[in-house]
């Protein structure tokens, strides 16, 4: 039996994102390979469980009917990784969202997390979501700040390593 996801891909004036696969196993390869790159994500992760990994995002669609997508530029250049994430043991779901090296500084972050929001809320009925942030993740914060989040405290990420993080909420506007 073969199950089909149903993945929406998003697109914006820069990025599609799209539903993540095989084909970007190297980049996932490389940025959870480098541990100064993934540090704040939870990493470093081997290469060896990287197709795991992937599979991961993909379950958490199937489960949650939302989940994180492969960032492409509209010439299909693998930049990165965004989208919702809600693993269980979590309080609220997230807009998260990973950059590969040479990619960072370019704007693509906020683009991507703009187009989560906005799919968590249009699509979804969202009424809040959030993004937990560690301390010293400046640039996030920065991106967070730009897209409409307020700091709104700080708790423990559950996993993997109950890291320290702050809380930035995103609320939805009501006309």
């Amino acid at each position: 039996m073969t199950t089909r996801l149903q993945i929406p891909t998003v697109t914006t004036d820069r990025l599609r994102l799209v539903p993540p696969s095989e084909v970007h196993i190297p980049g996932e390869t490389a940025f959870w390979g480098d541990a100064e790159r993934s540090r704040f994500a939870g990493g470093p992760i081997p290469a060896h469980r990287i197709w795991r990994h992937v599979a991961t995002n993909l379950g958490h669609w199937a489960l949650r009917g939302y989940g994180f997508w492969a960032l492409e530029l509209h010439d299909g250049t693998h930049v990165g990784m965004a989208g919702l994430w809600h693993p269980g043991e979590w309080p609220e779901a997230e807009i998260g969202y990973n950059l590969y090296d040479g990619f960072g500084g370019k704007g693509y972050a906020t683009e991507a997390a703009v187009a989560a929001r906005a799919h968590a809320f249009d699509k979804l009925g969202f009424e809040r979501i959030a993004s937990f942030i560690h301390p010293d993740n400046i640039a996030s914060q920065a991106v967070a700040r730009r897209i409409g989040g307020t700091r709104s405290g700080r708790t423990f990420r559950p996993n993997p390593d109950d890291t320290p993080v702050e809380i930035w909420h995103y609320e939805r506007s009501r006309p």
